[in-house]
């Protein structure tokens, strides 16, 4: 904001962060209002590392008076009268001579009157704040619709795992039936023994929890991101969520397809988790 008497410049940038941290830079005789300065954009800003710059120029001539030191003058009348009478000189006191001394005027700053000041500030400060707000909306609309085609990939990746569990199964079942038909040759199978211990191997790796979980997880975080709105903390807590379920997947993955696409999961998610930072 620039008219004839004040010229104020205002200058705001954030970068990601899980809180609100905020940085205010402005000139010394404008310290003062730090604490109203972060208060009053608090409710523009709740989330992000935050940098914000302020310049103050004021081009009032009124701001400035002289002042007369009165009693600074009388000590110099008093001492210049006895050197007068000490040595029997010639007053040729006169005022002009009088204020040539040092001290005698001086020019001071006039107190400027706060509540005049912060409207200047607040209204050029609100214009930053609206502005920065503006350009997060759009950038978070950007970001938004990335994390949804994540998200979405991510659901391919669930279905998968979810496609394949069963068959992971099968194939234990078949491979254990050979090795036990191999080892007897023409005895007869046990199905009961093998019915135990396929049963005992399916719920080692039985991810259906997970994998439910997972999808509510995915799904709930898109409909979040939909609805709009200061989702950030929720966002990142389900991101956690997430990953510690892909992470219970793996540890129990026995299949090198079933591994391939949970790390890549992993990955995923921890892109969005990233992403999710920039999310207030």
């Amino acid at each position: 904001m620039i008219n004839e008497d004040r010229k104020i410049v205002v200058e705001i940038k954030a970068v990601n962060h899980r809180y609100c941290d905020m940085n205010v830079k402005l000139p010394k005789k404008l310290n003062y209002f730090e604490t109203t300065i972060r208060n009053f954009l608090k409710e523009y800003i709740q989330r992000g590392k935050v940098d914000v710059f302020i310049v103050y120029e004021d081009y009032t001539k009124s701001n400035v008076c002289v002042k007369y030191n009165k009693e600074i003058a009388a000590e110099y009348v008093a001492h210049l009268n006895s050197m007068v009478d000490d040595f029997g000189l010639v007053s040729d006191l006169k005022p002009s001579v009088i204020g040539r001394f040092p001290e005698v005027f001086s020019l001071e700053e006039k107190a400027e009157d706060e509540e005049v000041i912060w409207e200047y500030l607040k209204s050029s400060i609100e214009e930053a704040a609206v502005k920065f707000v503006e350009s997060r909306i759009t950038e978070g609309e950007n970001l938004k619709n990335d994390l949804i085609s994540k998200l979405d990939d991510m659901l391919e990746m669930v279905g998968f795992i979810e496609a394949k569990s069963p068959e992971i199964i099968a194939e234990y079942k078949k491979k254990l039936t050979d090795k036990i038909a191999e080892l007897t040759a023409n005895a007869q199978i046990d199905e009961s023994r093998i019915a135990t211990e396929v049963t005992i191997f399916a719920d080692k790796v039985c991810v259906d929890e997970e994998i439910v979980r997972l999808k509510s997880h995915i799904e709930s975080t898109k409909a979040i991101l939909i609805e709009g709105g200061s989702v950030g903390r929720k966002l990142d807590f389900i991101a956690q969520e997430m990953n510690r379920e892909a992470n219970t997947i793996l540890s129990k993955s026995n299949s090198l397809q079933i591994s391939d696409v949970g790390i890549n999961l992993k990955t995923e998610i921890e892109k969005v988790r990233e992403q999710i930072q920039n999310i207030e």
